[in-house]
This record gives C-alpha cells, sequence and structure tokens, in this order.
C-alpha cells in the first residue's frame, strides 16, 4: 500500500511535467503558424502557471461541473454516517460528503490529499444500494484517498480540461485567426494545426486510461480489505452494471474519477475508455475472494 501511494505521488509530478512538455510543443506549432517565437514562451510559462493553480483548484471545479451539493449529516444521515464509519475504520480525515441529483448510480472521490478530500455519490446510487453494497463503493472511494489516486486523478481532470480548450482554440485560430505568416500558402502550418486539434484529445484520453484502469482494480480490492465483505463489493459492482446509465451533467475530463463509466460510449470511444470493463473487476474479485 505504502508502495501504491509512494508511486502515486511520482506519477503526480510525471503527469505535470509531461502536461508542460505537452503544451510548450503545442505552442511551438501556434508559434511556427504565427512565426512568432514568443507565442511559446507565454504559453509555457501560463501552461506552468495554470498547472499550479489547477492543482488547489480541481476538486472545487469538478464538484461545480458534476452538479455536487455538500451536506452535513442531518441532510443524509444514512450516507453520512457510512462515510464516517469508514473514515474511523480507514484512520482518515473526515472528508467533505457532497451528493449529486441524478438518477444514474455513480460515486467518485477528489482532493489533493487525504486533508483536503471529498466524497461524492449519486441520489441514483444511494437509491438502489443497500447498507453493505453502499458501504463497499465508499469503501472503494476512499481507498483512492488512502491510496492518494485522488490527486493523479484531479490533475489529470484538469489538464484534460485545457486541453480540450487548446484544441477547440487551434481550430478556431486555424479558420479565423489572424495569420502573420510570410508563406501563408505553406499547408505546413495547417497540417501542424490541424494534428494538435485532433491528436490533443487523443493524448489526453490515453492520459485518463493510463492513470484510472489500474486503479480501479486496487481499489476494489483494497474496498474488500477494509470491509472484509467481498460479496458487498461484487453486487455493488452488479448493481451498478445492470442499472448503468449516462449521467445527467457528462463531462470528458471528469471521466476518470468516477466508479462506473458516466458516458454513453461506442464502440471506438470504448477502447480508449478510462474504466476496466466492470465483468472484469467482478470476476477478479471472485476470483481473490479466498485470499482476502
Amino acid at each position: 500500500m505504502y508502495k501504491q501511494i509512494a508511486e502515486n505521488k511520482r506519477r503526480t509530478v510525471y503527469v505535470i511535467i509531461g502536461f508542460v512538455i505537452l503544451i510548450g510543443a503545442i505552442a511551438a506549432v501556434f508559434a511556427y503558424f504565427y512565426n512568432d517565437p514568443w507565442i511559446a514562451v507565454w504559453t509555457t510559462v501560463a501552461a506552468i502557471v495554470y498547472a499550479v493553480i489547477q492543482y488547489f483548484l480541481s476538486a472545487k471545479l469538478a464538484m461545480s461541473m458534476t452538479g455536487a451539493k455538500e451536506i452535513e449529516k442531518k441532510d443524509n444521515p444514512r450516507f453520512y454516517n457510512i462515510v464516517e464509519n469508514l473514515s474511523i475504520t480507514t484512520g482518515l480525515p473526515m472528508p467533505k460528503v457532497y451528493i449529486i441529483e441524478d438518477k444514474a448510480p455513480n460515486a467518485f472521490a477528489t482532493g489533493r490529499d487525504p486533508k483536503h478530500a471529498a466524497v461524492a455519490a449519486t441520489t441514483g446510487l444511494l437509491d438502489i444500494m443497500n447498507d453493505k453494497e453502499l458501504t463497499a463503493v465508499m469503501a472503494h472511494e476512499m481507498s483512492h484517498v488512502k491510496n492518494y489516486d485522488i490527486r493523479v486523478s484531479m490533475i489529470v481532470f484538469g489538464l484534460v480540461c485545457i486541453i480540450g480548450l487548446i484544441s477547440d482554440l487551434a481550430f478556431r485560430m486555424m479558420f479565423y485567426g489572424d495569420r502573420r505568416r510570410n508563406d501563408e500558402g505553406s499547408p505546413v502550418g495547417y497540417v501542424l494545426i490541424i494534428a494538435v486539434a485532433i491528436l490533443s484529445p487523443i493524448i489526453a484520453a490515453i492520459a485518463q486510461m493510463a492513470v484510472s484502469r489500474q486503479r480501479e482494480y486496487l481499489a476494489d480490492a483494497s474496498a474488500v480489505n477494509i470491509t472484509r465483505y467481498p460479496e458487498g463489493m461484487i453486487d455493488a459492482l452488479k448493481k451498478l452494471q445492470s442499472h448503468s446509465q449516462p449521467m445527467r451533467c457528462q463531462n470528458v475530463a471528469a471521466e476518470a474519477m468516477w466508479i462506473n463509466e458516466p458516458l454513453k460510449k461506442g464502440f471506438f470511444s470504448n477502447l480508449l475508455s478510462s474504466h476496466p470493463p466492470i465483468e472484469k473487476r467482478i470476476e477478479r474479485l471472485e476470483h481473490g475472494k479466498k485470499t482476502f
């Protein structure tokens, strides 16, 4: 477990460094397109500043984008008590607790560290889960907190947001920008801008997939270790599978944070899904019952 926490801390640094390099490369494309090297310099500086700022603000932004509302114990004693009990069991600080008005059953955790963590669940999840299943789901989310998965996913969330913005900006600048290049007839600039616009979202999706799939398996197993009841996690996953539906407030940037896939997927998008198939997660838990 401590090895996983240390790895996640290192991974956070790698993701931020990779992000700055990617933005610098994109800035170089814009600098070439506009024949202005200062574009690359200032864009890279802005990327570094952005990375620092979003490290502290991404959790609040994620809650805002998902429509989550913070609650106290009196607002939903059942849900709050389950989180509170898990906080005591795991030895973690009590996270802030949020509820999202959405019929799609789902949950996520976010924050930069256990002292600044928050967990959220949809009304759909609270409605269909019994106490043991809900405890398993929230143990899964508390595992993300304990393992510092929340920091990695929060950083990726912020980076995917800006990558989407850059992709959109690339198209707009290409078609509507006032270019200052002398060789306006050259197709090289157009090819590079199109490549940026197309590849940036793909790179972002691969980044999400790389940091999310394995940690979901680990969080499932960690939840079982916390609750000492494999059937709770298995039954919860089965309900998530049978009641799965796209969330009302969909956002690609926040996709990797959820316990279950929140977006409607097609065949090709499934190939880059940030979540492993639920049937495989159930299979791993069934196979590992004797070892828990």
